[in-house]
């Protein structure tokens, strides 16, 4: 079963605590980062701001249209080289976890306010209301209410993309994983434990997700009638 045959132990548990609190702390601290750079970034598409926009867009697409991993190994390893600073997994991790959440965010972002009825916002031009004010009591409300179960399914898929934060090194659930198989040899303990602890995460965001939808729903009834 292992060495000296001792099985899993009360180390293991612990092990298994702390690896799934850095996989929390990664995911949930590149979420927010993520997505408060995804609303400024699908914002300034949107509002098609020139060459600040247009460069967004080509740093964004680059982010969505490229593998994680490569994206991974050239944050840790590529922007100490250029900078001469240090750079530790876990930085290195929120850094490109948060970059690649904020690529999707903005194509969420821009989806949803295009599919706001384009009636409601030119009476609220019609009426000479100021962008911020017609942004804050029209635009927001609405394109959040179509964007959540977007942005419900890109969070799921991103707890997912933190397993692979691993090979810089980031002890998470993945690479406890990774260390308890190799002690115990019991692959078909371990792998399946790990699994179904990501399973569990990813139900719980899906009914926080359910409960915000539901909450936030009645700004789109009210903007279809």
């Amino acid at each position: 079963m292992g060495y000296g045959d001792e099985g899993f132990t009360i180390y293991d548990l612990l092990l298994w605590a702390e690896g799934l609190g850095i996989t929390l702390w990664i995911f949930i601290l590149s979420t927010v980062i993520g997505l408060v750079l995804g609303v400024l970034i699908g914002l300034v598409r949107y509002y098609h701001i020139t060459i600040l926009g247009k460069l967004l867009m080509i740093v964004s697409e680059s982010l969505k249209n490229s593998p994680v991993i490569v994206q991974l190994f050239l944050v840790y390893f590529g922007i100490p080289a250029l900078l001469q600073i240090d750079m530790t997994p876990n930085m290195a991790a929120v850094i490109t976890l948060s970059g690649n959440t904020a690529a999707f965010v903005a194509v969420i972002v821009i989806s949803s306010i295009e599919s706001i009825d384009r009636r409601q916002l030119e009476a609220a031009r019609s009426f000479a209301l100021p962008k911020l004010v017609i942004l804050r009591h029209i635009i927001f409300p609405q394109s959040l209410s179509i964007a959540m179960p977007m942005l419900v399914s890109l969070a799921i898929n991103q707890l997912q993309v933190t397993s692979l934060v691993s090979v810089i090194g980031v002890i998470d659930l993945t690479r406890v994983g990774d260390i308890v198989n190799q002690r115990t040899f019991e692959p078909f303990i371990v792998w399946p434990l790990i699994g179904l602890t990501y399973f569990i995460l990813a139900k719980l965001i899906a009914i926080v997700g359910m409960r915000l939808e539901r909450k936030f729903s009645a700004y789109r009834l009210v903007g279809e009638l």
